[in-house]
């Protein structure tokens, strides 16, 4: 079997549905022995209490938790009261975003970039998070062009960052460029490739071009063709996803994040194909 790390992402449950269902999905995934479990946090209030709970309740099993911080709409009091919380339960990796402008507000807060919130979190607690950042290796959506991004993404690092999760992403030749280009700026950390896994096309077309990551042509002409039939998506989607992770482990990645959507399946036949179970 492989040593290739690999980590799992979900979102935090909205119901006490949802709650029964990520702690069914969680025991199955941690079978798998991934690196950690990371948790999403919505900006400026929208689900900061049910990522606390989601995070407390998964490191209080014993598995390594991550939460996402979001900057956008915070004060540093409130962030260095997060961080003392998460101190306080052992927690020693944060993955740290700017976050989205919940809709409705027009105060970006104290920290208005990721870089900002990376060097506040270095200056208030030193080495004891592990920092992971976003990378797009298709870039930013919103930014100016790819060297402002890129420069955007080397100000988290010099800020402290410990690691990069990308962007999901369906063409290798974007992410090999996009490390190239980090290579060439000196940027050394781990840059490691985000996967989604493909369970609906629908949902994932409208999910992509919400967020700006490319889906290819030839993938949605595919997709296409097989109109309602789920279950030959599904095995199309599970056969290039395991492909697209196969080239980047080839290629050197560093490790694998599975953007989970709070499923076991998918990603637990991908890391399965890919022999990455410990």
């Amino acid at each position: 079997m492989s040593t290739t790390p690999f980590s799992i992402e979900f979102f935090p449950p909205q119901t006490p549905a949802g709650v029964d269902k990520l702690r069914a999905t969680r025991a199955q995934l941690a079978q798998l022995k991934p690196e950690f479990f990371s948790v999403t946090y919505g900006a400026g209030g929208s689900t900061q209490e049910r990522t606390f709970e989601t995070v407390f309740e998964i490191q209080g099993e014993g598995l390594p938790a991550a939460p996402h911080l979001s900057c956008i709409g915070a004060t540093r009091e409130s962030i260095r009261d997060i961080l003392k919380r998460y101190q306080d339960k052992n927690i020693r990796r944060i993955v740290a975003l700017r976050g989205d402008l919940p809709s409705g507000v027009v105060d970006p807060g104290e920290l208005r970039y990721a870089n900002e919130l990376v060097e506040f979190i270095r200056a208030e607690t030193g080495d004891w998070f592990s920092i992971e950042v976003a990378a797009y290796p298709e870039y930013h959506p919103q930014a100016r062009s790819p060297q402002a991004d890129l420069a955007a993404f080397k100000r988290k690092v010099d800020a402290g960052a410990t690691s990069a999760i990308t962007q999901y992403f369906y063409n290798v030749d974007a992410y090999l460029h996009f490390r190239d280009e980090c290579d060439a700026m000196g940027i050394d950390i781990p840059i490691v490739p985000g996967i989604m896994p493909i369970v609906s096309f629908s949902k994932l077309a409208r999910f992509s071009d919400a967020c700006g990551a490319e889906i290819p042509r030839w993938m949605r002409r595919k997709f296409e063709s097989f109109g309602d039939d789920s279950d030959a998506i599904k095995a199309f989607g599970a056969d290039v996803v395991t492909d697209l992770c196969a080239r980047l482990l080839e290629e050197g990645a560093p490790g694998l994040h599975f953007y989970c959507m709070n499923m076991a399946g998918p990603t637990s036949t991908l890391v399965e194909r890919l022999g990455l179970k410990a």
